[in-house]
Protein backbone atom coordinates (compact mmCIF):
# COMPACT_ATOMS: atom_id res chain seq x y z
CA UNK A 1 0.00 0.00 0.00
CA UNK A 2 1.15 3.42 -0.61
CA UNK A 3 -0.15 6.83 -0.29
CA UNK A 4 0.88 10.51 -0.32
CA UNK A 5 2.10 11.78 2.86
CA UNK A 6 0.39 15.37 3.54
CA UNK A 7 3.38 17.55 3.47
CA UNK A 8 3.20 19.30 6.95
CA UNK A 9 6.31 20.37 8.69
CA UNK A 10 8.01 18.35 5.59
CA UNK A 11 10.53 20.22 3.06
CA UNK A 12 8.37 19.14 0.08
CA UNK A 13 5.59 16.49 -0.35
CA UNK A 14 7.54 13.29 -0.83
CA UNK A 15 4.86 11.57 -3.50
CA UNK A 16 3.31 8.11 -3.21
CA UNK A 17 5.41 6.29 -0.99
CA UNK A 18 5.33 2.81 1.11
CA UNK A 19 3.60 2.48 4.63
CA UNK A 20 4.49 0.87 7.56
CA UNK A 21 1.51 -0.92 8.67
CA UNK A 22 -0.95 1.03 11.00
CA UNK A 23 -0.44 1.39 14.61
CA UNK A 24 -3.21 0.04 17.28
CA UNK A 25 -4.15 3.29 17.26
CA UNK A 26 -2.78 6.62 15.89
CA UNK A 27 -0.74 8.79 18.12
CA UNK A 28 -2.67 11.63 19.58
CA UNK A 29 -1.44 14.97 18.64
CA UNK A 30 -1.17 16.64 21.99
CA UNK A 31 0.92 19.76 21.02
CA UNK A 32 2.22 22.62 23.68
CA UNK A 33 1.35 22.42 26.78
CA UNK A 34 -2.10 25.40 27.07
CA UNK A 35 -0.86 28.73 28.14
CA UNK A 36 -1.57 29.52 31.79
CA UNK A 37 -1.50 25.91 32.85
CA UNK A 38 -0.35 25.31 36.57
CA UNK A 39 2.79 23.02 37.88
CA UNK A 40 0.24 20.23 38.09
CA UNK A 41 -0.80 20.41 34.69
CA UNK A 42 2.45 21.03 32.72
CA UNK A 43 3.46 17.74 34.39
CA UNK A 44 0.14 15.73 33.60
CA UNK A 45 0.32 17.16 29.77
CA UNK A 46 4.05 15.83 29.35
CA UNK A 47 3.95 12.70 30.83
CA UNK A 48 0.77 11.61 28.19
CA UNK A 49 2.80 13.09 25.78
CA UNK A 50 5.56 10.92 26.76
CA UNK A 51 3.32 7.65 27.11
CA UNK A 52 2.68 8.26 23.71
CA UNK A 53 5.63 8.95 21.82
CA UNK A 54 6.74 5.63 23.80
CA UNK A 55 4.33 3.45 23.02
CA UNK A 56 4.04 5.08 19.36
CA UNK A 57 7.81 4.07 18.72
CA UNK A 58 8.14 0.92 19.46
CA UNK A 59 5.73 0.23 16.98
CA UNK A 60 7.50 2.06 14.42
CA UNK A 61 10.67 0.22 15.46
CA UNK A 62 8.95 -3.33 15.11
CA UNK A 63 7.50 -2.53 11.70
CA UNK A 64 10.32 -1.02 9.92
CA UNK A 65 12.57 -3.37 11.22
CA UNK A 66 14.87 -0.79 12.42
CA UNK A 67 15.84 1.64 15.02
CA UNK A 68 17.47 2.73 18.25
CA UNK A 69 14.44 2.10 20.55
CA UNK A 70 16.64 1.54 24.30
CA UNK A 71 18.14 5.33 23.28
CA UNK A 72 14.86 6.58 22.07
CA UNK A 73 13.15 5.38 25.33
CA UNK A 74 16.04 7.10 27.72
CA UNK A 75 15.66 10.65 25.89
CA UNK A 76 11.75 10.83 25.26
CA UNK A 77 11.42 12.77 28.37
CA UNK A 78 14.01 15.28 27.65
CA UNK A 79 12.54 15.61 24.02
CA UNK A 80 8.61 16.32 25.03
CA UNK A 81 9.81 18.43 27.93
CA UNK A 82 11.75 21.05 25.69
CA UNK A 83 9.20 20.86 22.43
CA UNK A 84 6.36 21.01 24.48
CA UNK A 85 7.14 23.35 26.78
CA UNK A 86 10.49 24.79 28.05
CA UNK A 87 11.66 26.31 24.43
CA UNK A 88 10.12 29.11 22.48
CA UNK A 89 9.06 26.92 19.36
CA UNK A 90 5.66 26.17 17.28
CA UNK A 91 5.24 24.09 13.92
CA UNK A 92 4.12 28.44 13.01
CA UNK A 93 7.09 29.64 14.24
CA UNK A 94 8.92 26.74 12.22
CA UNK A 95 6.86 26.95 9.13
CA UNK A 96 7.45 30.93 9.20
CA UNK A 97 10.75 29.99 9.56
CA UNK A 98 10.95 32.64 12.74
CA UNK A 99 14.74 33.67 13.46
CA UNK A 100 14.23 34.09 17.34
CA UNK A 101 12.51 30.43 17.45
CA UNK A 102 14.64 28.33 20.25
CA UNK A 103 17.09 25.49 18.64
CA UNK A 104 17.22 22.20 19.23
CA UNK A 105 19.90 19.91 17.73
CA UNK A 106 19.76 15.96 18.38
CA UNK A 107 23.18 15.20 17.94
CA UNK A 108 22.96 11.30 18.96
CA UNK A 109 21.03 10.99 15.37
CA UNK A 110 20.26 7.62 15.86
CA UNK A 111 18.24 7.98 18.02
CA UNK A 112 16.00 10.19 15.47
CA UNK A 113 12.54 8.16 15.46
CA UNK A 114 12.00 9.56 19.06
CA UNK A 115 12.71 12.74 17.59
CA UNK A 116 10.23 12.20 14.68
CA UNK A 117 7.50 10.90 17.06
CA UNK A 118 7.62 13.87 19.58
CA UNK A 119 7.31 16.45 16.34
CA UNK A 120 4.09 14.16 15.89
CA UNK A 121 2.71 14.74 19.04
CA UNK A 122 3.97 17.88 18.81
CA UNK A 123 2.03 18.85 15.27
CA UNK A 124 5.49 19.65 13.58
CA UNK A 125 4.33 16.92 11.29
CA UNK A 126 1.70 14.46 10.13
CA UNK A 127 1.28 11.44 12.27
CA UNK A 128 0.78 9.55 9.05
CA UNK A 129 4.15 10.32 8.16
CA UNK A 130 5.18 7.94 11.00
CA UNK A 131 4.32 5.00 9.00
CA UNK A 132 7.07 5.88 6.28
CA UNK A 133 9.90 5.84 8.63
CA UNK A 134 12.86 4.13 6.89
CA UNK A 135 10.95 3.58 3.75
CA UNK A 136 12.33 4.44 0.17
CA UNK A 137 12.01 8.32 -0.32
CA UNK A 138 10.53 9.05 2.85
CA UNK A 139 11.52 12.02 4.42
CA UNK A 140 12.41 10.22 8.03
CA UNK A 141 15.70 8.88 7.78
CA UNK A 142 17.54 6.50 10.08
CA UNK A 143 19.15 9.99 11.38
CA UNK A 144 17.42 12.95 10.58
CA UNK A 145 18.10 15.96 7.81
CA UNK A 146 17.61 19.23 7.83
CA UNK A 147 16.71 18.98 4.17
CA UNK A 148 13.87 16.81 4.54
CA UNK A 149 11.92 18.25 8.08
CA UNK A 150 11.79 21.75 8.75
CA UNK A 151 11.56 21.30 12.22
CA UNK A 152 15.46 19.63 11.97
CA UNK A 153 17.99 22.35 12.65
CA UNK A 154 20.61 20.22 11.88
CA UNK A 155 22.07 17.01 9.94
CA UNK A 156 23.32 14.16 12.57
CA UNK A 157 24.69 10.93 12.85
CA UNK A 158 28.20 10.96 13.25
CA UNK A 159 29.10 11.31 16.34
CA UNK A 160 30.42 13.90 18.00
CA UNK A 161 29.27 16.75 15.39
CA UNK A 162 26.03 18.26 17.10
CA UNK A 163 27.53 19.62 20.23
CA UNK A 164 29.86 21.81 17.84
CA UNK A 165 26.77 22.63 15.29
CA UNK A 166 24.99 23.57 18.44
CA UNK A 167 27.99 26.06 19.69
CA UNK A 168 28.31 27.46 16.40
CA UNK A 169 24.29 27.99 16.25
CA UNK A 170 24.73 29.83 20.00
CA UNK A 171 27.69 31.99 18.98
CA UNK A 172 25.20 33.21 15.75
CA UNK A 173 23.04 34.28 18.44
CA UNK A 174 25.10 35.90 20.83
CA UNK A 175 26.47 37.43 17.40
CA UNK A 176 23.06 38.73 16.90
CA UNK A 177 22.26 40.07 20.56
CA UNK A 178 19.31 37.43 20.31
CA UNK A 179 17.61 36.02 23.12
CA UNK A 180 17.03 32.64 21.19
CA UNK A 181 18.80 29.47 23.15
CA UNK A 182 20.31 26.56 21.60
CA UNK A 183 19.93 22.99 23.42
CA UNK A 184 21.92 20.25 22.40
CA UNK A 185 20.98 16.26 23.35
CA UNK A 186 24.10 13.60 23.44
CA UNK A 187 24.58 10.62 24.18
CA UNK A 188 26.82 9.87 27.30
CA UNK A 189 29.01 7.32 24.81
CA UNK A 190 29.42 10.05 22.27
CA UNK A 191 31.37 11.92 25.01
CA UNK A 192 34.10 10.02 24.02
CA UNK A 193 34.66 12.04 20.76
CA UNK A 194 37.54 14.37 21.41
CA UNK A 195 35.63 16.99 19.31
CA UNK A 196 33.33 17.12 22.41
CA UNK A 197 35.53 19.01 24.23
CA UNK A 198 36.88 21.50 21.89
CA UNK A 199 33.26 22.39 22.22
CA UNK A 200 32.91 22.39 25.58
CA UNK A 201 35.66 24.60 25.60
CA UNK A 202 35.16 27.46 23.28
CA UNK A 203 31.82 27.39 24.59
CA UNK A 204 33.11 28.11 27.83
CA UNK A 205 35.30 30.69 26.72
CA UNK A 206 32.76 32.39 24.67
CA UNK A 207 30.16 32.49 27.47
CA UNK A 208 27.27 31.25 25.64
CA UNK A 209 25.12 31.35 28.60
CA UNK A 210 21.98 30.72 26.08
CA UNK A 211 23.32 27.11 25.20
CA UNK A 212 22.04 24.14 26.98
CA UNK A 213 23.91 20.88 26.74
CA UNK A 214 21.89 17.56 27.72
CA UNK A 215 23.95 14.42 28.31
CA UNK A 216 21.67 11.32 28.00
CA UNK A 217 23.37 9.38 30.82
CA UNK A 218 21.86 6.12 30.60
CA UNK A 219 25.77 4.73 30.96
CA UNK A 220 24.94 2.18 27.67
CA UNK A 221 26.82 2.67 24.34
CA UNK A 222 26.95 -0.06 21.61
CA UNK A 223 28.07 -3.14 23.00
CA UNK A 224 29.35 -2.21 26.61
CA UNK A 225 29.10 0.43 29.25
CA UNK A 226 30.53 3.61 29.02
CA UNK A 227 32.27 2.99 32.41
CA UNK A 228 33.69 -0.31 31.10
CA UNK A 229 34.79 1.56 27.44
CA UNK A 230 36.20 4.61 28.42
CA UNK A 231 34.66 6.26 31.54
CA UNK A 232 33.58 9.60 32.00
CA UNK A 233 33.86 10.15 35.75
CA UNK A 234 34.26 12.43 37.32
CA UNK A 235 32.00 14.33 34.59
CA UNK A 236 30.56 17.24 36.51
CA UNK A 237 34.03 17.97 37.58
CA UNK A 238 35.35 18.27 34.43
CA UNK A 239 32.91 20.06 32.54
CA UNK A 240 32.57 22.50 35.32
CA UNK A 241 36.57 23.06 34.76
CA UNK A 242 35.87 23.95 31.15
CA UNK A 243 33.73 26.65 32.31
CA UNK A 244 30.38 25.48 32.20
CA UNK A 245 27.01 25.23 35.09
CA UNK A 246 26.26 21.67 35.69
CA UNK A 247 23.15 20.32 36.51
CA UNK A 248 22.41 16.53 37.50
CA UNK A 249 18.76 15.31 37.39
CA UNK A 250 16.45 12.27 36.81
CA UNK A 251 16.16 12.67 32.92
CA UNK A 252 12.42 10.96 33.47
CA UNK A 253 11.12 13.37 35.78
CA UNK A 254 9.23 16.12 34.06
CA UNK A 255 9.17 18.11 36.93
CA UNK A 256 12.61 18.19 37.33
CA UNK A 257 13.88 18.87 34.01
CA UNK A 258 11.44 21.86 33.88
CA UNK A 259 13.53 23.00 36.76
CA UNK A 260 16.75 22.08 34.99
CA UNK A 261 16.09 23.92 31.89
CA UNK A 262 14.21 27.30 33.85
CA UNK A 263 17.75 28.07 34.68
CA UNK A 264 18.79 28.45 30.91
CA UNK A 265 20.00 31.16 30.45
CA UNK A 266 22.58 31.03 33.62
CA UNK A 267 22.76 34.03 35.72
CA UNK A 268 26.35 33.01 35.72
CA UNK A 269 26.59 33.73 32.01
CA UNK A 270 27.91 30.67 31.60
CA UNK A 271 26.38 27.12 29.33
CA UNK A 272 24.40 24.60 31.03
CA UNK A 273 25.31 21.19 30.66
CA UNK A 274 22.48 19.28 32.12
CA UNK A 275 23.90 15.68 33.31
CA UNK A 276 20.06 13.46 33.02
CA UNK A 277 20.44 10.77 34.50
CA UNK A 278 18.21 7.55 32.38
CA UNK A 279 17.63 4.51 32.06
CA UNK A 280 18.11 3.06 28.23
CA UNK A 281 14.86 1.56 27.78
CA UNK A 282 13.04 2.69 30.41
CA UNK A 283 10.04 1.58 31.37
CA UNK A 284 9.81 -1.07 29.47
CA UNK A 285 11.17 -4.38 31.96
CA UNK A 286 13.05 -6.28 29.37
CA UNK A 287 14.62 -3.45 27.97
CA UNK A 288 15.35 -1.22 31.15
CA UNK A 289 18.94 -0.83 31.40
CA UNK A 290 20.26 -3.61 28.92
CA UNK A 291 22.79 -2.95 26.21
CA UNK A 292 21.42 -5.59 23.95
CA UNK A 293 18.55 -2.56 23.36
CA UNK A 294 20.79 -0.08 21.55
CA UNK A 295 20.11 -1.57 18.42
CA UNK A 296 17.33 -4.22 18.86
CA UNK A 297 14.05 -4.52 16.95
CA UNK A 298 11.37 -6.16 19.21
CA UNK A 299 9.11 -9.12 18.29
CA UNK A 300 5.48 -8.70 17.75
CA UNK A 301 5.16 -10.30 21.63
CA UNK A 302 7.60 -8.09 22.57
CA UNK A 303 5.73 -5.38 21.38
CA UNK A 304 2.78 -6.36 22.76
CA UNK A 305 4.41 -6.30 26.36
CA UNK A 306 6.07 -3.24 25.86
CA UNK A 307 2.05 -1.63 24.95
CA UNK A 308 0.70 -3.32 28.30
CA UNK A 309 3.40 -1.92 30.55
CA UNK A 310 3.30 1.27 29.25
CA UNK A 311 -0.18 1.21 29.74
CA UNK A 312 -0.82 0.11 32.82
CA UNK A 313 1.81 2.48 33.90
CA UNK A 314 0.01 5.68 32.42
CA UNK A 315 -3.46 4.38 33.84
CA UNK A 316 -1.63 4.36 37.38
CA UNK A 317 -0.48 7.62 37.09
CA UNK A 318 -3.90 9.20 35.74
CA UNK A 319 -5.34 7.15 39.33
CA UNK A 320 -2.79 9.56 41.13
Amino acid sequence: MTVTVPPLGLVHDPGPIPLLPAPDREIAVLGRVPAGADRDAVVAHLTQASHEVRRRAVQTVHDAGLGHIGGEFSITDVLVTLYLHVMNISPEQVEAGDPERDRVVLSKGHAANALYTVLAVGGYIAPEALRTFMQPESMLNGHPARGKIRAVEANTGPLGHGLPIAVGTAVAAQIDGSSRRTFVLLGDGELQEGSNWEALMTAGHRGLSHLCAVVDRNRLQQGARVAETNDLEPLADKVRAFGWDVVEVDGHDHAALLDAFAGVPAASGRPTFVIARTDKGHPVSYMRDHVAWHHKVPSAEQVTQALAELDALAGGQEEK
